[in-house]
């Protein structure tokens, strides 16, 4: 097990001691402070409360019903942002099954450490618009899911928090375009200035032109706005990476495909404005070239190679010197497609690789070595789609 999972566990414990040594004592007082005199001592609410913000999911989910006042507490939008600021991050693999009714999920712990990973399959109560058996696309921002279908006339997403099995159906899209053009593609992310979330959504619609139709959805509206459209012509394949207060994508240009040429925009989610990023000096392909996050910062899979992909890291968002070549991965044996990605990165320098139709691998960096090749039975992995979340309190 990783140094900072020990770390994790060991101060998860403790807090979980001192939760329950007061638990009883906390309940007991509060619920009845107003109608019986004081006979215990008590901690003071406030420092319950940064107590209880430091503990995972699962165990506040379990006080959730201990109490009046910590249902109120926990159940608090406050409460659950300090939550996910204080907690230690609990990261989860999650994928999409080959019938797309379900997702498995895995915490990421368990893939690190062992060589056989046994996914838990969790039935969701999708809406009927979803419920047909296609193929899903899934984006995430601070533990809460933004799924939808890969069918090009779907007007339909959900929003769902994986912890509390809660989720939102986004209003119906608006937008017109040809039908058999490339599905609406969906991104996620948070704006600081209004405290709240943003979908955004680029339709492609009119990708014989190159236009690129953007709309935004604001959590506590009820609609979708049209904002301008992404300056550049292109298109855009994969969804937006979040970093930053900014949704990230890269668009290649239709005009010339074989030239693999592609921008970086970035859309700026509280002025609602764009931006072209400075980008390193490599080849561009669209098959082979990708946009992710480590660390909290912007990085670009570089694919441009037979025997290893590159890993560029960019330090300081916005600023083209801090762009660095942070390592080379080697690829499988029996690696089939161009597009790899690495998923998650410890803090102890290993690297959860998704190869695509190859499966996923750890990968220590520092030594140059695979650790283990996590086997996932009764799975397809062409129609995984791995991705990594963190576990939350936020409700969509």
């Amino acid at each position: 097990m990783m140094v900072q999972d020990r770390n994790d566990a060991v101060t998860s414990q403790l807090l979980t001691e001192e939760t329950t040594a007061v638990t009883h004592k906390l309940s007991t007082s509060i619920e009845t402070r107003t109608s019986a005199p004081q006979s215990l001592p008590t901690l003071p609410f406030d420092l319950v409360a940064e107590i209880l913000c430091r503990l995972p999911v699962n165990l506040l989910l379990q006080l959730l019903y201990l109490c009046k006042s910590f249902n109120s507490l926990i159940s608090d939008y406050d409460f659950a942002k300090k939550q996910l600021r204080m907690s230690a991050a609990r990261h989860h693999l999650i994928m999409r099954s080959q019938s797309g009714l379900c997702l498995l999920d895995s915490p990421l712990p368990s893939v690190f450490s062992t060589s056989r990973v046994t996914l838990k399959q969790t039935e969701l109560s999708y809406p009927v618009s979803l419920n047909n058996g296609c193929r899903l696309k899934v984006c995430s921002c601070d533990g809460i899911l933004c799924i939808n279908t890969t069918i090009p006339y779907e007007r339909s997403a959900i929003l769902w928090n994986p912890s509390f099995r809660n989720f939102k159906i986004l209003p119906p899209l608006e937008f017109e375009w040809e039908y058999g053009t490339a599905p609406p593609i969906y991104s996620f992310g948070y704006d600081h200035f209004i405290d709240s979330y943003k979908i955004i959504v680029v339709s492609n619609c009119s990708s014989k032109k190159g236009k690129i139709e953007v709309g935004v959805h604001s959590l506590g509206t009820n609609d979708w706005r049209r904002i301008h459209e992404i300056p550049i012509s292109g298109r855009i394949l994969e969804s937006g990476i979040f970093v930053s207060g900014t949704i990230n994508w890269l668009v290649f240009d239709i005009s010339n495909w074989s030239s693999g040429l592609a921008t970086i925009v970035s859309l700026d989610l509280e002025k609602e404005s764009y931006r072209m990023l400075p980008q390193p000096d490599l080849e561009w392909q669209f098959w082979k070239n990708s946009l992710g996050m480590l660390r909290d910062c912007l990085c670009i899979f570089d694919g441009n190679h037979d025997m290893f992909f590159d890993v560029w890291i960019m330090k300081e968002y916005g600023n083209r010197e801090s762009w660095t070549k942070l390592n080379r991965v080697p690829r499988m044996i029996n690696y089939v497609t161009h597009i790899t990605k690495i998923l998650y990165m410890s803090e102890d320098d290993q690297m959860l690789v998704d190869y695509n139709d190859s499966g996923v691998a750890v990968y220590d960096y520092k030594n140059g070595t695979f650790l283990n090749i996590p086997k996932i039975e009764n799975l397809n992995w062409w129609s995984i789609n791995p991705k990594v979340y963190v576990e939350s309190l936020i409700s969509p």
